[in-house]
């Protein structure tokens, strides 16, 4: 097979002819014989990628769709092929990659095979490496083909002829399979009958034309025969020329280069007697240096060590020198005025006396306007509900759009809803009245009910434990009033909201650091809502000290600023566990539970305290008769009432002041143990429906929440915060540690300026001595490297110059040997 090109515009198939025995090359594409001998030969012929084709006329073409191949990939064009012959849609589809074709079910016997290219990869990009070699039947191959160099792109090329035989099992393989580059074919054609091998004479030694890579005779035309003799015999002739113009060019350098070398060698002997003796020269002055060098270093090694010794010794005797001057002088100035002052110390005695006087009654008068302004704060917190008592706020939902559309009965009056007490109709004309500390009718908004509910909230920033919780049934409102919406924002926020002003305005005089943890409690589980994955271990509580609980593990987040209180609380919220029943389709099914850590310092008098506000919206508090729930939802219920039913028995044993109170009972009252006791403040919401459907529901709450207001705590209790005094005192052994450290530091220092003092005078006559020693040294020094300096610039301008004659006498050197190696392969 022809492949490459030629730059003498001679035929490009004649520079390398890689081909099988008696096969051609015919750079056009397939056309019909007219011959029936020929048509009669063609047993397959296929369509390589492409469908079935027919053509009707002189003579008929069948060509088959492509069925015997295995594995490959389908290569497709639209543009026309030049020099498609008969049939030029057969080149414009091709299989390609790793394939092969095995035609099965033939006589046995010779065949031969024609396979038909074209270059439709690259048609309009640039020329690319496309060799590669195909076996046929017992290996013979079709090798480095190149369609491109041969024809070019989007031209047709077929490889005819090629021999093969089909055994007893009737196959005849065509194998492009782990091939070099990437193969493509077009068409196979199998025809019977062996191709007729021809061959030809007069060649390259006077014998047959034979092939490259298989030494196969090749069949030439006589025109060929002509073109490849010639051809041989112009490039022969032109490659003797070039060599013999090269010879006497190479053997012209190689005399120049001898006479060079001759030269080089010359200079090169006087340049090395020359360094030979600089290099002695050198090498007796370096001698000399180092050991000069030597002896300096070494006095000047001991010279330094002593002088900063003494340096430092005289400037810590100076600066103690002046220290001791400096305390005698005032010492000497105070005894003066002290001696001075002595006949006016009575009169300073008298007035010192009279001020102390003066103190003690501003001292009392101060005293006691802090007890008066404590009493009216303390009325003051009286008249808003914040005594120790648990205070009962009654807040009453709106009817639904449900409930007004089918028009119930109301049957909740707020008719002395400002003096706090509420009507219920019991059974159609019986009205019922409870008393709570504020009852708020359904028009009230969320700025009424935190107008009563922040005088309590906000203690917690002077050091009191709050807790403020809402209680009721699902569907009556407990979350909209603890949490509210972004438009309209409830009790967590606006009390969060109103600590941090209020830390802002007593910045000056105290300092808050306030931190924010948000739990639940579902099925008598504690779950941390701000967690971002779930805790390998299950949440407990633990007692740090008598009566104050905690929870280890919890995050605690500290905030700066109402903006991120909002993202937080918004967090906690969106991952409460809720779900649907008969009364909300939207329940709470856990307590919602929000914890503020207040630590306050008091910068005037030190005082630091730690107190905590618990914010709840407790879940829904209903029968499980009127829910109607199941499975999971059953058990959620059973468990919400289980700590609700706590909650009412530690109500019940403050109320009734049991020497026990059921803390442990749920988690719930666990966790608000620190809140719920005698020395906080606690506020309920009890909220409740107006709708006839919950007068049941209502009553409960309601009757609950009169247990809760009976409920007499006593007075609150600020928390003092006794971890700073716990630091102190571990701080104080160390410290009286360091103290007497300190003062045997310094009587070692006295001592050691004692002695000091003693060596100073000979130190300094020795002192004197040794530098002018030390400044003739360095005079000498100073010489003896300027002259090195000097050597130095001598001896390293002698090297350059050496090594750059060694350099060139190097490259004479190569130059002779590589012209001798040429002349003798020439001779040879």
């Amino acid at each position: 097979m022809g492949d490459g090109g030629s730059d003498t515009g001679e035929d490009p198939m004649l520079d390398s002819l890689i081909c099988v025995a008696g096969s051609s090359i015919k750079r056009s594409g397939f056309i019909a014989s007219h011959s029936s001998d020929e048509r009669e030969r063609r047993v397959i012929f296929v369509n390589a990628g492409g469908e079935e084709l027919r053509r009707q006329g002189h003579s008929e073409i069948e060509v088959e769709t492509d069925r015997f191949f295995q594995g490959g990939d389908v290569l497709r064009t639209d543009e026309e092929v030049a020099d498609g012959g008969d049939l030029p849609s057969i080149y414009q589809s091709a299989r390609c990659g790793n394939f092969c074709y095995e035609f099965r079910d033939l006589p046995p016997g010779d065949y031969s095979v024609d396979l038909h290219f074209a270059e439709i990869v690259y048609t309009n990009g640039p020329r690319g490496m496309r060799v590669f070699n195909v076996f046929i039947q017992d290996e013979k191959a079709v090798s480095e083909l190149d369609v491109y160099s041969i024809v070019g792109a989007n031209r047709a090329l077929q490889v005819m002829n090629i021999p093969v035989s089909a055994g007893k099992d009737g196959v005849v393989s065509v194998n492009f399979q782990g091939v070099v580059g990437s193969p493509t074919v077009s068409g196979i054609c199998i025809k019977q009958g062996a191709p007729e091998l021809q061959l030809v004479s007069s060649g390259r030694d006077g014998k047959s034309l034979l092939c490259d890579n298989c030494f196969a005779p090749v069949k030439l035309t006589a025109a060929e025969n002509k073109a490849a003799r010639m051809s041989f015999t112009a490039k022969y002739e032109r490659e003797i020329r070039e060599l013999k113009a090269q010879c006497q060019m190479k053997q012209d350098e190689c005399y120049e280069a001898w006479m060079s070398l001759t030269a080089a060698n010359q200079e090169l002997e006087k340049v090395r007697a020359e360094l030979d003796v600089k290099f002695f020269q050198n090498f007796t002055l370096g001698q000399a240096m180092e050991k000069e060098t030597e002896k300096m270093a070494k006095i000047s090694s001991k010279y330094e060590h002593d002088r900063r010794l003494w340096v430092a010794a005289i400037d810590e005797l100076e600066r103690k020198m002046k220290a001791i001057k400096s305390e005698h002088s005032q010492l000497s100035f105070e005894a003066h005025q002290c001696a001075n002052s002595i006949p006016g110390l009575n009169q300073m005695v008298t007035a010192v006396q009279s001020l102390v006087g003066q103190y003690d009654d501003l001292k009392m008068k101060f005293n006691e306007e802090q007890e008066r302004r404590k009493k009216l704060y303390n009325q003051l917190l009286e008249s808003k509900g914040c005594t120790g008592n648990i205070r009962v706020f009654c807040r009453c939902r709106p009817l639904n759009m449900e409930e007004a559309s089918s028009r119930p009965q109301t049957v909740v009056e707020f008719t002395d809803a400002k003096d706090g007490d509420l009507g219920v109709l019991m059974n159609g004309s019986n009205k019922k009245i409870y008393k709570f500390d504020r009852v708020y009718t359904p028009k009230d908004d969320q700025c009424d009910v935190f107008e009563d509910a922040s005088p309590v909230a906000t203690s917690v920033l002077d050091g009191y434990n709050v807790c403020i919780f809402a209680y009721g049934q699902t569907g009556t409102g407990k979350t909209f009033t603890m949490e509210g919406t972004e438009q309209n924002r409830g009790v967590n926020y606006r009390t969060l909201e109103l600590l941090f002003k209020i830390a802002e305005d007593r910045k000056k005089t105290i300092s808050y650091d306030i931190s924010v943890s948000v739990l639940e409690v579902y099925n008598e589980q504690v779950r941390d809502l701000l967690a971002s994955s779930p805790p390998a271990k299950r949440l407990e509580i633990k007692q740090v000290s008598e009566g104050v609980n905690h929870v280890p593990g919890v995050v605690d987040m500290k905030v700066e600023n109402v903006d991120e209180v909002w993202n937080i609380l918004q967090t906690g919220s969106n991952a409460r566990a809720v779900g649907s029943n008969n009364v909300n389709g939207h329940s709470s099914r856990s307590h919602c539970m929000i914890c503020t850590v207040v630590r306050a310092k008091n910068l005037v008098t030190g005082e630091c305290t730690r107190s905590k506000l618990w914010l709840v919206d407790l879940a829904g508090s209903e029968r499980l008769a009127k829910t109607d729930v199941q499975g999971e939802r059953l058990k959620e219920a059973q468990s919400i009432n289980k700590s609700l039913s706590a909650l009412g028995d530690v109500i019940s044993a403050l109320a009734t002041k049991s020497s026990h109170i059921p803390y442990r009972n749920s988690k719930l009252t666990h966790l608000l143990q620190d809140s719920l006791g005698g020395d906080s403040k606690t506020l309920m919401f009890v909220q409740i429906s107006p709708s006839e459907h919950d007068l049941g529901e209502t009553v409960s709450s309601l009757n609950f929440a009169t247990r809760v207001r009976g409920v007499e705590l006593g007075p609150a209790k600020k928390q003092s915060d006794t971890t700073e005094i716990q630091k102190l005192k571990l701080m104080l052994p160390f410290c009286l540690c360091q103290l007497k450290c300190k003062d045997d530091t310094i009587r070692k220092l006295e001592e050691n300026v004692q002695v000091l003092e003693g060596k100073t005078k000979s130190k300094e006559q020795f002192s004197k001595s040794q530098q002018d020693k030390i400044i003739d040294l360095e005079n000498q020094v100073e010489l003896k490297a300027e002259l090195c300096g000097h050597l130095e610039k001598r001896l390293s301008h002698v090297y350059e110059k050496m090594q750059r004659k060694e350099e060139a006498c190097y490259s004479f050197q190569q130059k002779v040997i590589s012209f001798i190696i040429l002349a003798t392969f020439q001779r040879s």
